[in-house]
């Protein structure tokens, strides 16, 4: 009976987090990432409490993968402290500043104030917003960046694929430049299969060129100090 139980657990978080893998969006990703850890942890609190093997067991996952998809970041004070701040800098710019369903901070950087056609050189009115973005991170050392550039579907994968990495990489080495750890940036790039709209006139093209940067505050620092608090004693 404990045998089948570890292994409809170990089952269960194997599929869901598999199904978090393919076709979905970055914040879709972020929500499958939290549903994953928390179906898990359902799933082993569900077949360890008591009779009702595996229907106890599936019914742990369904409960702890709801919380999970919320709870795998945290919208903390420092979080939207930043938000405020980029709100304020990017006033008028075009760049859209939002919270995600995942609990993280998303800039949507448009392809006229980021990066020209086939560059991944950083534009001169890109760089105040990355200065004043990477200040916020070092402000705030618990979260974590993903940086993701995409195209529009001119030239083929062959050029938008690397084209979008690079378009990343430049935006991660400028912030590390400005003092923010390497090791907390992720970087990823689409290309041109992850469009807003259809590429279909030059206006379409230009929203689809675009860089998408997403500051996540995971659940472990949830007990970390919030601005103007004091930092704990030391032990």
């Amino acid at each position: 009976m404990q045998m089948r139980k570890q292994i409809t657990v170990t089952s269960l978080v194997a599929i869901v987090t598999l199904s978090g893998c393919a076709n979905m969006n970055e914040v879709q990703r972020g929500t499958a990432t939290g549903a994953g850890v928390g179906a898990g942890l359902g799933a082993v609190l569900g077949a360890a409490t008591g009779p009702g093997g595996g229907r106890r067991t599936a019914t742990g996952a369904a409960i702890g993968g709801a919380a999970g998809a919320v709870i795998g970041n945290i919208w903390s004070s420092r979080m939207e402290q930043q938000k405020r701040q980029m709100e304020q800098v990017t006033q008028g710019t075009g760049v859209q500043v939002t919270q995600t369903q995942d609990n993280r901070l998303k800039l949507d950087i448009p392809s006229d104030i980021s990066f020209d056609t086939n560059r991944s050189d950083i534009k001169p009115n890109f760089r105040p917003i990355l200065d004043r973005f990477a200040t916020g991170l070092v402000e705030n050392p618990y979260s974590r960046v993903t940086i993701v550039g995409h195209t529009d579907n001119t030239g083929g994968d062959a050029v938008n694929d690397p084209l979008s990495v690079n378009r990343a990489a430049r935006t991660r080495d400028y912030l590390t430049a400005r003092g923010v750890p390497a090791n907390r940036i992720n970087i990823d790039g689409r290309g041109s299969h992850e469009p807003l709209v259809a590429n279909d006139t030059e206006a379409n093209r230009a929203r689809n060129r675009r860089v998408e940067i997403y500051v996540g505050e995971p659940q472990t620092t949830a007990q970390a100090p919030q601005p103007g608090q004091p930092l704990p004693p030391p032990r």
